[in-house]
């Protein structure tokens, strides 16, 4: 039986060199390549296609939700696979509704990450009951423009830089804003990106 070829995309090099190591053990895996940001697994991916993206999901630059989403519309076959220290029940969600096929955390046993790429290279989703029963527990209460907002605001934009950006007026923006600090109970618009960040729900 031909091996799985795995994609690595984790920023920290430690973990990246333990993850491949780790898996490079498996005699049905095949890492060919690791790298340290989403830009940089894409660039690979177009040149040589892979079974499964096993991808961290906080990375410079792109995420790794967002780099699962692109993968996910160009290369449709490609299995997900996210590893992440973060236990945020957004980022759950928005994992689900796009479709990953696993979800796990980075202190899972190294027999439970390669049984979950084997599983979800066969059409299986896997994610941990503990973490999906969280992801339920509470949903995202921001709009798609209040999101948006939000996470402009959080990258030091003022408001007219947000409605530019946004192609809105100002008193849109302030609107947005001030909804999504009054269904965070937050203080003021980095409270509220702090929150919703915490929780997963700024990508």
């Amino acid at each position: 039986m031909k091996p799985l070829d795995l994609l690595i995309a984790e920023d920290q090099h430690l973990v990246r060199g333990a993850l491949k190591a780790l898996l490079e053990l498996e005699a049905d895996f095949r890492v060919v390549g690791d790298v340290a940001s989403a830009d940089e697994a894409l660039a690979l991916m177009a040149r040589q296609p892979v079974d499964v993206l096993v991808s961290d999901i906080e990375m410079p630059g792109t995420s790794g939700l967002a780099l699962a989403e692109e993968v996910r519309r160009r290369w449709p076959a490609c299995r997900l696979v996210i590893v992440t220290t973060f236990n945020r029940r957004g980022y759950v969600r928005r994992a689900m509704s796009m479709g990953v096929d696993a979800f796990l955390l980075k202190d899972a046993p190294s027999e439970q990450l390669a049984d979950a790429i084997r599983r979800a290279a066969a059409g299986r989703r896997v994610i941990d009951p503990e973490l999906m029963l969280d992801a339920l527990a509470e949903s995202d209460p921001l709009t798609v423009k209040e999101r948006r907002a939000l996470l402009l605001a959080a990258d030091g934009l003022n408001t007219a830089q947000i409605a530019t950006q946004l192609c809105l007026s100002e008193g849109t923006v302030r609107n947005y804003l001030s909804d999504a600090i009054s269904k965070l109970g937050a203080h003021n618009r980095i409270d509220a990106a702090r929150i919703a960040r915490q929780k997963g729900w700024l990508y």
